[in-house]
């Protein structure tokens, strides 16, 4: 094959089970959290919803295994043209955009409680007729008066912006630094200060999902602060709590990157799973800014 072919060619693989495997793996995923999430507000004990989410949990493990091992075997066998390299690096940026709208709309329902319909309730703006479902609520943010305590009762207290999140701040921000300085000693080949860098990011994100874990005891047990204490937590546990799951995945990926250079994987020329990595691990921790502002500060 001439070297003009080799440029132009690209690799189609054979039929594939994974795709199959991780629809089957998102399905009893989020029927398992419904499930799960519905029994534990008709307060029932006997819930197989923790069990299916497991189950999904396996299926998608698996899935992410296997696919991606599969990826890894066929770019080191060369399989790989420049032009599939550019199908990785657009695919992955469609991925990125989406996930951006995820947070998006989170975002946007935050703002538009904040800015209108707390207000609203309350008796102000142009709807302040909405105050009639609950006569006499006054509206405050963070939401600490519920308009219906018996349904949603209110938390005592909120998360302080400058204990563990400013702390969890400052080592999601450290990490961008690692990772950019560990990606620089990559490019040139600078094995052992690139081993060094990662680790020390994959350890930065570790710490970082420790201290959310003591967060949220802390927010349950102490503060009353849960998912179902209004719109204030709810809203609070959907932001964090899906950054969170976002930063376990970065994590994982951070590790797997770790683990192939160890093993020699990867050159100053080719190395677009590491990047792939570092780019979603660099948006996590612009989107950690955005909640730190206007979840904890704000």
């Amino acid at each position: 094959m001439s070297s003009q072919e080799a440029y132009e060619s690209y690799y189609v693989p054979a039929q594939s089970k994974w795709p199959i495997i991780a629809t089957l793996g998102m399905l009893f995923s989020v029927y398992g959290v419904g499930t799960w999430f519905n029994d534990m507000k008709a307060d029932r004990a006997d819930s197989n919803g923790l069990l299916i989410f497991f189950v999904g949990g396996l299926f998608l493990a698996y899935m992410l295994f296997g696919w991606f091992g599969s990826v890894i075997k066929e770019s080191r066998s060369g399989m790989y043209s420049p032009q599939m390299d550019r199908s990785f690096r657009w695919g992955m940026s469609w991925f990125i955009f989406s996930e951006v709208m995820f947070f998006a709309a989170f975002f946007g329902v935050l703002f538009y409680v904040r800015t209108w319909a707390g207000p609203w309730l309350g008796g102000e703006g142009d709807k302040g007729v909405s105050n009639m479902l609950w006569p006499g609520f006054e509206y405050t943010w963070p939401l600490l008066n519920t308009p219906d305590p018996k349904l949603f009762p209110a938390p005592s207290g909120t998360i302080s912006a400058w204990g563990l999140p400013l702390i969890n701040t400052i080592l999601l921000v450290t990490s961008s630094f690692t990772l950019t300085f560990a990606h620089h000693a990559l490019r040139k080949n600078h094995r052992k200060p690139l081993t060094l860098w990662l680790a020390l990011t994959v350890i930065l994100g570790i710490a970082f999902l420790v201290l959310q874990v003591e967060e949220y005891i802390h927010a349950y047990t102490e503060l009353g602060l849960t998912l179902g204490s209004g719109i204030y937590g709810a809203t609070f546990f959907m932001l964090t709590g899906f950054h969170g799951a976002h930063v376990t995945l970065g994590a994982l990926m951070l590790s797997i990157m770790l683990i192939r250079v160890m093993r020699g994987h990867f050159s100053p020329e080719q190395h677009f799973g590491f990047e792939a990595a570092a780019w979603y691990w660099h948006f996590v921790d612009v989107v950690w800014i955005g909640l730190f502002v206007f979840v904890y500060v704000l």
